[in-house]
């Protein structure tokens, strides 16, 4: 059975028991902001678990998209790891309980394949659940299932909790008997490669506190409202169904891998379901370019870009494995060409969008891999040089700075940095490398949760939010309104009360304030409460539904519970208003000149200005550019009607409005469009009509990363400040060339080559007096042991390219037949730099020049024998390096 088939049957199955089918959330579209993808079918239910949204439906099924990365790298190296999954979920919310999700669960993996179920034998099937659980063993032996392969198992294995206090549960899992060709008889608890898990039920009834570790919690009491939480990993049941011995033989994967083992050669064996041998590393190395060839399919459809952070960095790094890790088994063309389609044609059955999808998604991982192929070269080499220095010094280890300059610095990955330095005897400083990674890790996290939460323990924004529900944003209708004060927080404590100075956040029950979201700057204002004044500086939303306002008390005190009057900036409401519309019609813009891949990646919005970051595999040309402004302005002019309302995502996407990649949407979702010029899904605030603009400018276009570029523009009085100056400008240049304004940036390029012209002709005057000389200083060449040796200086201020030339001139110039050495040194805006040169005559006596280079510089330079060159030294010290090197000649004669 196909997977696409096992994933619609499921579906089906719960859909017909009065489930709603809720589509995959994105992978990157979450609300916790300690993950950077999806990773669970759940998580997009985790609000309606915690109580902090009212789920729209009692019970809903899903298949969802999930990325897992902190066992990365055991990925190939066992049947079941690997970083793309799909997870079967099916939810209740208080709806039905145990008596309801056994039978469910038994129903659908028991019943025929002609009558819509996946056909498994149930004398094969255990079950095990939680110590205790008396509930569910008896649930379990209704359905047939004798006791004697229902196994009780603890906490490590059979109870579940997000690892925070909360809602928790015991679980009962499914497994089936694979046959003792697997493993030996005894069900789970002996053997769980034989007896493979494949389902997971998860009852949450409890409610936990005090929570030390996986095992030790402590359990509260049970909750008013049971939840249940099911998830049926697909991958697992697709090869059971499907008679394959692990996940890399399933119809998804097994084409990619065989793709693979095609254009290297290799013969893919390795089909057991235990962790593959250490002697065959390929088998592994092809696993991992299946999984993460099809991840990278899967991540960049979602809308993920690579980059040298985030969601983009974890890509990167995938991308940058597989294409390794070919490269590693012979093959040393491009590599994804050969492999994206045939992950596209393997998921497009359950995934059409990539399909749809693959120019856009092809265009940035095949980018990504001539980056990759050129970042090798470059990296190779520094880590060849670096080796080179470190088995120099006598030592036996590269340090740990080293690596992780090469990996920050040059996207160089840690494990070929140590495969490559063992090839040559060395150890790398792995807990070195890694403590800097770690500290680089902690500084971003540290900064992004600053920005939004500013160090305040989340648990304390939860706390309040449960206490009075989500905040009612008004803002779309209104600029200031009456309201009551709910809670003020200082560092995640509550304060009862805040006087002139202080420093405070304020929760309303209702509020104008625009928390920052979706590229939009947040609103400041008022906030007028009995006696005292705050003024709002910063409005952020910490948790999905708390809008908090960050504040100065200017005058007075302020106490919970006391009413208040929020009034927010209207001015500057405005502008940034005219931008975020603005920013729309920017991006509806570029698509209508690039094409629909060219999907908003970033924004900002902010008072009279915009940004806008866009996938696009290449620079805009700057013709197309102008267009885009004029069609922008020409919207403009048009005078359009700015209209929102609120609809259903399926009306939305009937309608053609655009959604973000990587935003999470509800069922409902509000549209803003501008005539029927452009349409999208939008949180912000926007003007009446198109006409409120006034003038968009577009300042700058450029790149920002692999793939994705970046407009700047200005908006309304902005826009026309900025052409003000730049009429200005215009006319003074005219004045000062004589010459009419039109004919300004003729006259101004026309100079700038002239100038560019003259530059070259001193460049060329000055190397011919560097060179004039070579003859002269080759025939003063002294004695030394036998071998010819030039020391002189370059006139000060001499090119680089000059003083090479110039060593090269003087080295031939001497008898090939005697062995030389020429060292010609330089001064340039304070620094000495040093060039040696060597002829064959010398090399063959044992004399390098790039070890007279490095042995004059303390280890520092680069080249080879016969041409090296260093420097970064005070310019004082030219006739130093010229003495060290006659020096190091003379003891090796």
């Amino acid at each position: 059975m196909k997977t696409a088939e096992i994933k619609r049957r499921y579906l089906a199955h719960f859909e017909a028991n009065g489930h709603a089918v809720v589509p995959s959330a994105p992978l990157p579209a979450i609300d916790d902001p300690n993950l950077l993808f999806v990773n669970a079918g759940m998580v997009q239910f985790v609000p309606y678990f915690l109580g902090q949204r009212q789920q729209p439906w009692p019970r809903a099924v899903s298949v969802q998209k999930c990325i897992r990365t902190p066992d990365i790298d055991e990925v190939g190296k066992t049947s079941r790891h690997g970083t793309f999954f799909q997870m079967n979920g099916n939810f209740s919310f208080g709806d039905y309980f145990k008596a309801g999700a056994i039978p469910l669960a038994w129903d659908l993996v028991t019943k025929p394949v002609a009558e819509g179920g996946f056909g498994l034998d149930p004398e094969r099937i255990w079950a095990t659940v939680y110590l205790d659980d008396d509930e569910a063993i008896e649930i379990w032996k209704k359905t047939g299932m004798p006791a004697e392969r229902i196994v009780r198992r603890g906490k490590k294995d059979n109870f579940w909790s997000m690892g925070i206090p909360g809602p928790a549960g015991p679980c009962s899992e499914l497994y089936y008997d694979r046959g003792p060709a697997y493993g030996p008889d005894g069900g789970p608890e002996v053997d769980e490669d034989r007896y493979l898990e494949f389902w997971n039920l998860v009852f949450m009834q409890y409610e936990i506190t005090n929570v030390r570790s996986k095992e030790e919690f402590d359990i509260v009491g049970e909750l008013p409202a049971k939840n249940i939480d099911t998830g049926m990993g697909l991958e697992r049941m697709a090869a059971l169904l499907q008679g394959v011995d692990n996940m890399y033989e399933i119809d998804e994967i097994r084409p990619v891998l065989a793709k693979a083992a095609e254009l290297t050669g290799r013969t893919y064996g390795a089909k057991s379901g235990h962790a593959a041998s250490e002697s065959h590393p390929d088998d592994v190395r092809l696993r991992v370019i299946a999984d993460h060839v099809r991840t990278s399919l899967m991540l960049i459809g979602d809308g993920v870009t690579p980059s040298n952070e985030g969601r983009g960095y974890v890509l990167r790094r995938i991308m940058r494995r597989a294409i390794r890790s070919i490269r590693l088994l012979g093959w040393q063309d491009k590599a994804l060409p050969e492999l994206m389609p045939v992950a596209r044609d393997c998921m497009a059955p359950s995934y059409p969008e990539v399909a749809a999808e693959f120019d856009r998604i092809s265009s940035y991982a095949y980018a990504e891999e001539d980056a990759f192929l050129a970042t090798l070269r470059a990296g190779t080499t520094i880590l060849d040089t670096a080796i080179a220095d470190t088995k120099k010094s006598g030592g036996a280890k590269l340090s740990g700075d080293k690596a992780f300059q090469l990996h920050d610095t040059y996207g160089f990955p840690i494990d070929l940095t140590l495969e490559i330095a063992a090839e040559q005897g060395l150890t790398v400083d792995d807990e070195g490398f890694r403590r800097l990674m770690t500290e680089q890790r902690t500084r971003a996290k540290e900064d992004a949760r600053t920005r939004k939460t500013g160090h305040t323990d989340v648990s304390a924004y939860r706390g309040v939010l449960e206490d009075g529900g989500a905040v009612e944003f008004t803002g779309y209708a209104e600029t200031s309104r009456e309201s009551r004060v709910r809670a003020l927080l200082n560092k995640g404590e509550r304060l009862q009360s805040a006087g002139e100075g202080d420093t405070i956040e304020l929760v309303l029950d209702t509020t104008p304030f625009y928390a920052e979201g979706g590229g939009q700057q947040p609103d400041t204002g008022l906030i007028t409460v009995g006696g005292g004044q705050v003024e709002v500086y910063d409005v952020q939303q910490p948790v999905p539904g708390l809008i908090v306002h960050k504040a100065r008390v200017v005058r007075g005190e302020v106490r919970p519970g006391e009413s208040g009057f929020a009034e927010i900036d209207t001015n500057r409401r405005r502008a940034i208003s005219r931008s975020h519309t603005a920013t729309h019609l920017v991006h509806q813009t570029i698509r209508n000149f690039l094409g629909e891949a060219a999907t908003q990646a970033g924004s900002l919005n902010a008072p009279g200005r915009l940004r806008f970051d866009f996938n696009t595999p290449q620079a805009v040309p700057p013709a197309v550019l102008h267009d885009v402004e004029q069609q922008v302005n020409e919207v403009l002019l048009a005078d359009h009607e700015v209209h929102a309302f609120v609809t259903s995502q399926e009306e939305a996407r009937r309608l053609g409005a655009m959604a973000l990649f990587g935003e999470k949407y509800g069922d409902e979702v509000r549209v803003v469009e501008v005539g029927d010029y452009a349409r999208e899904l939008c949180g912000g605030t926007h003007v009446a009509r198109s006409g409120q603009l006034g003038l968009v400018k577009i300042l700058s276009e450029s790149s920002i990363g692999s793939g994705v570029r970046r407009v700047e523009a200005l908006v309304g009085i902005d826009a026309f400040g900025f052409l003000a100056k730049e009429h200005l400008l215009v006319s003074r240049l005219a004045d000062l060339f004589r010459i009419p304004a039109d004919q300004v940036g003729d006259r101004v390029e026309q100079t700038v080559t002239a100038l560019r012209d003259a530059e070259k002709e001193l460049e060329k005057l000055r190397a011919q007096a560097v060179l004039g000389g070579a003859g002269a200083i080759a025939d003063a060449a002294r004695d030394l042991n036998g071998i010819a040796y030039v020391g002189a200086e370059a006139p000060e201020g001499a090119a680089g390219n000059d003083v090479r030339t110039l060593a090269i001139e003087i080295r031939g110039k001497i008898d090939q037949k005697r062995p030389a050495v020429v060292a010609v040194a330089a001064k340039s805006n304070g620094k000495a730099s040093l060039i040696v040169a060597t002829n064959a005559a010398a090399r063959d006596r044992g004399l390098s020049a790039s070890d007279l280079v490095k042995g004059a510089l303390g280890g520092r330079g680069g080249g080879n024998a016969e041409l090296a060159q260093g420097g970064g030294v005070p310019a004082s010290e030219t006739v130093k390096l010229l003495g060290a090197i006659e020096r190091s000649i003379s003891e090796a004669g």
